[in-house]
């Protein structure tokens, strides 16, 4: 998708590449078991996020993960997932086609989400993810650094959520 990038000295939205995501349901006692199959230690608290290269898991619920790799590892790593399904039950579902992912970035990232997420950003870690709400869209916020976000969002609210946060950036821009 060639989404246009809304860029201002205090902030930048962009649309991120593709990449493979899944979400993942299984008992937290046999993570370490799909945490060999991901080659990744998927982290153990809710919010949590941890990345190795292209790899990356973040809790969202007491037995759910999302999970972020490559977009060319997606087989690979349904395989992987399929070879441990007899010893280790789970449920990981494709959902790569089902979302994007919007960037926020800039000194003002914080104030422009602040537009449509009740949540208090400012005390969300580096590296962590959230499951909120952006106006009424359901999304999981990433925090990529202190000025980074993402905002995973399904394909249907992509208009809704993308078109509000350009209307806010150049709102910002003007001083409103």
């Amino acid at each position: 998708m060639n989404a246009p990038v809304t860029s201002f000295d205090a902030v930048s939205v962009s649309v991120l590449p593709p990449v493979a995501r899944f979400n993942l349901r299984i008992a937290p006692a046999d993570l370490a078991t799909v945490s060999k199959a991901f080659g990744l230690t998927l982290p153990t608290k809710i919010g949590q996020g941890e990345q190795n290269g292209d790899r990356a898991a973040y809790c969202i619920g007491p037995d759910e993960w999302l999970l972020h790799a490559a977009e060319a590892d997606q087989h690979a790593i349904v395989a992987a997932f399929n070879a441990v399904r007899e010893k280790t039950p789970h449920s990981l579902v494709v959902i790569s086609d089902r979302e994007l992912t919007i960037s926020v970035t800039g000194p003002a990232a914080l104030d422009l989400l602040s537009v449509a997420c009740p949540l208090d950003l400012s005390r969300m870690a580096n590296g962590s993810a959230k499951r909120t709400v952006f106006d009424y869209a359901q999304v999981v916020l990433i925090r990529d650094g202190e000025d980074a976000f993402r905002i995973e969002v399904w394909r249907s609210f992509f208009p809704h959520v993308h078109g509000l946060l350009e209307i806010a950036a150049r709102e910002l821009a003007i001083g409103l």
